[in-house]
């Protein structure tokens, strides 16, 4: 048994140390430690080891392992409960200080493809009338902790369920099937079943895309056989536009391409799904004058951007 007598002592042994909380808080929202690992930077046995560390020095179990899943014991459960708010504080507060310190810069984390395609042309907007406002833009895919990773906002694409973050519905995506200019002439006798016989390539984050298209179609398509995927939109555009097979690709990622011939419509019938694309991040941002003019701009860019979609 630990007798702790000094004030100094206990005051330590009463805040447990940071990197233990937030491994822990990350395992228990995702009930996950690899999805725990990705959104805090840490490999799934750093963050098992942060939360074998907290279960120590608390002297309880916090989480039941069910092979590559964690389940929070009631100990977890209530103790979840009770630090979450303290730690949302500290990040308020950080976020408050940061405010006072920066220079006019904000960090956004966006999708590639998007952030090239859509996001770059426009740029040149935002600064006018805004000449102290600094933006900072990173390639992020994966879902993490906004404002643990150091980011103002994010912007994804799915459902509104990023936990402890804002959302703002910016557009939802309409894909159209393109291909290379030879692999249209080869079926430009027939309807939208004669895509079938054509190599079609998927985006990874969309596996279900051509089967959505071909319903929405009216085929009655058979299982379609994966073909190549790809995990970004301009990988997969470029793959069409050198020949290899049939891509659902929104528009606004391709007009260059389009422009230039080198990829072209096969049907001007398009398809979306449920998910859309969200600016996404935590509430206290929206004290920040400087991510609140962004946050203006962009919304009223995705405003054009579904006025001119309709």
């Amino acid at each position: 048994m630990r007798i702790v007598t000094d004030r100094t002592d206990i005051a330590r042994r009463l805040l447990p140390p940071m990197a233990a909380l937030h491994s822990f808080a990350a395992a228990a929202r995702h009930g996950h430690f690899s999805r725990a690992g990705a959104e805090v930077g840490l490999t799934q046995s750093a963050v098992s080891r942060q939360v074998a560390l907290l279960e120590d020095w608390l002297g309880v179990r916090l989480f039941e392992r069910k092979g590559r899943r964690v389940a929070l014991t009631a100990d977890g459960a209530a103790y979840k409960e009770a630090i979450e708010p303290a730690l949302q504080r500290i990040r308020q507060a950080t976020a408050q200080m940061i405010d006072r310190t920066e220079r006019g810069a904000i960090t956004i984390a966006t999708l590639p493809s998007f952030g090239m395609r859509w996001l770059a042309p426009r740029l040149p907007g935002l600064t006018t009338g805004q000449a102290d406002l600094v933006v900072n833009f990173a390639a992020r895919s994966d879902r993490f902790d906004i404002a643990a990773a150091g980011y103002d906002a994010a912007i994804h694409f799915g459902l509104p369920d990023w936990p402890g973050a804002s959302h703002d519905l910016l557009f939802r995506e309409r894909a159209l099937p393109v291909a290379a200019p030879a692999l249209r002439d080869r079926i430009a006798d027939g309807g939208p079943e004669a895509l079938l016989t054509l190599p079609l390539l998927h985006l990874t984050t969309r596996p279900h895309a051509w089967r959505r298209w071909f319903a929405a179609a009216g085929v009655d398509a058979p299982p379609i056989t994966p073909e190549p995927s790809f995990e970004h939109f301009l990988m997969l555009a470029q793959a069409a536009a050198a020949g290899g097979g049939a891509a659902l690709v929104p528009t606004f990622l391709i007009e260059p391409e389009l422009a230039s011939g080198a990829l072209v419509r096969l049907s001007d019938r398009a398809v979306s799904g449920r998910e859309a694309y969200y600016l996404v991040y935590p509430p206290e941002r929206l004290a920040n004058r400087r991510f609140r003019a962004f946050r203006d701009w962009l919304l009223a860019e995705a405003e054009r951007e579904r006025r001119e979609g309709d």
